[in-house]
C-alpha cells in the first residue's frame, strides 16, 4: 500500500542541524499522501536520523529518547520507508531495552558514558515503539517484530497500567509517579494517552480490557479542564476525587499538552466538543501558546508550524477549514514540532484530503 523510498541517504547530523533545510513545498495538484512519504518524511529524515539508527532531538543537547525513537519508527512506517525503520529498531533494541522488565530505558546521551543518563521508561515512547512495530509486523509479514511489540505491550500492561479509583490509567514511568511514590500520586500525563494505539496493543496482549484506558484517557481529558481556559494541564494528580493539577510540575497547559488534540484526532475519537477548549485558545495567527492554567494567560506561544498544523487540523476536523498555504511548506527545524506536522499531514492525508 506504501511506496518504499529506495536507499537511505542521510545528511551527517552535525551538518544538518547546522544549516536546517530548504523549506519543502507541497507539489499542487499531487497526492497528499505521496507528498508526505516522498517530500516531507526525506527532509525530515535528513536532519533528525543519523547513520546510527537514532532520532535527534536537536532542542535538547542532540539526545535521543524512547519517545523520539517511537516517532521515528511510526513515522517512517507511514512514509513506507523500511531501511530507516530497521536502523531505528535496531538502535533501539540494542541502546534502549536494557531494563529487566520490557520496558525501554528512556534518555541516551551521546556525551555521556555510559550514554544512558536515566534508566527510568517513558511509557509514551514505549506505547508507539510497540504501536510502530506492530504495524510493520503485520504489513511486512515479519514475526520478529510482532513478537517484539508483543512482548513491550505485555511489560507495558504488567509494570505501567494501574487500577486508580476504578479508572484504568497509565503511569507515565514505572518509578516515581505511584501513590507510594508520592503525596499526590497517582500522577499522569494525558499526552501519554496515544489512542490510536490501544486497539493494535489489545490484539496482541488480551490481559485486560485495553478499551477501559480509552474511555479513562477521554473522561480525564474532560474531567481535567482547569482555569478560565478550560484546558488540561501537562501533569494531574489522581489522588483526590476530581483530578488537578499535580505537585512540583508548573500549573501550565503546554508543550506535553499540545498532542491530545493530535492523538484524539488520528485515532477517530476526537469530537468538537474535546476539540473546543484547544481551537479556542489559538492567537489571531493561529498559534496555541503555552497557558498559566489558574489565571488563564498566555505565558509563550507555541508558534513553530508543528504545533499550528495540529491546530489547523483540528479546524479542519471540527469546521471544514482548509489548511493555510503557509503551513503547506515543510520547514522542519526542532524534532519535537516537526513530528507532529508530519503526524498531522499524515493524518489529513489520509483522513481530511480536501482540507488540503
Amino acid at each position: 500500500m506504501r511506496k518504499a523510498l529506495g536507499l537511505l541517504r542521510i545528511v551527517p547530523a552535525a551538518l544538518a542541524l547546522a544549516i536546517g533545510t530548504a523549506p519543502v513545498q507541497a507539489a499542487t495538484p499531487g497526492d497528499p499522501g505521496a507528498i508526505g512519504r516522498e517530500q516531507f518524511w526525506p527532509a525530515y529524515r535528513a536532519l533528525f536520523l543519523d547513520q546510527s539508527g537514532r532520532i535527534i532531538d536537536n532542542a535538547n543537547g542532540s539526545i535521543s529518547h524512547s519517545e523520539g525513537q517511537g516517532y521515528g519508527l511510526l513515522l517512517s512506517f507511514l512514509a513506507g520507508d523500511e531501511a530507516s525503520f530497521r536502523a531505528i529498531w535496531r538502535f533501539t533494541d540494542r541502546q534502549l531495552y536494557v531494563r529487566d522488565d520490557g520496558l525501554a530505558a528512556w534518555r541516551w546521551d551521546p556525551t555521556a558514558t555510559p550514554p544512558l543518563t536515566d534508566l527510568n521508561n517513558a511509557t509514551d515512547g514505549d506505547i508507539l515503539i510497540a504501536y510502530a512495530l506492530a504495524l510493520a509486523g503485520a504489513a511486512w509479514g515479519d514475526q520478529s517484530l510482532t513478537t517484539a511489540a508483543t512482548e513491550i505491550a505485555r511489560a507495558i500492561a504488567a509494570e505501567t497500567v494501574i487500577d486508580a479509583d476504578d479508572r484504568m490509567v497509565f503511569l507515565p514511568g514505572v518509578w516515581g509517579f505511584n501513590a507510594s511514590d508520592r503525596a499526590d500520586g497517582p500522577v499522569i500525563n494525558l499526552s501519554y494517552w496515544v489512542f490510536e494505539a490501544l486497539p493494535v496493543l489489545s490484539r496482541l496482549v488480551q490481559i485486560f480490557a485495553w478499551e477501559q484506558l480509552t474511555s479513562s484517557g477521554i473522561e480525564l481529558i474532560s474531567a481535567s479542564k482547569t482555569g478560565p481556559a478550560q484546558l488540561p494541564p501537562e501533569w494531574s494528580s489522581l489522588a483526590r476525587a476530581n483530578p488537578e493539577p499535580a505537585a512540583g510540575f508548573d500549573r501550565v497547559f503546554g508543550y506535553n499538552a499540545i498532542r491530545i488534540p493530535l492523538y484524539l484526532m488520528r485515532s477517530g475519537l476526537a469530537t468538537p466538543g474535546l476539540l473546543a477548549p484547544f481551537l479556542a485558545n489559538r492567537t489571531a495567527d493561529g498559534a496555541s501558546s503555552v497557558v498559566l492554567l489558574d489565571s488563564g494567560a498566555r505565558l509563550e506561544p507555541l508558534s513553530d508550524p508543528g504545533y499550528r498544523m495540529v491546530l489547523a487540523a483540528a479546524d479542519c476536523a471540527v469546521n471544514g477549514a482548509p489548511i493555510p498555504e503557509s503551513l503547506k511548506r515543510f520547514e522542519p527545524v526542532l524534532y519535537y514540532s516537526a513530528t507532529f506536522y508530519l503526524l498531522s499531514w499524515f493524518y489529513l492525508a489520509e483522513s481530511r484530503p480536501g482540507c488540503l
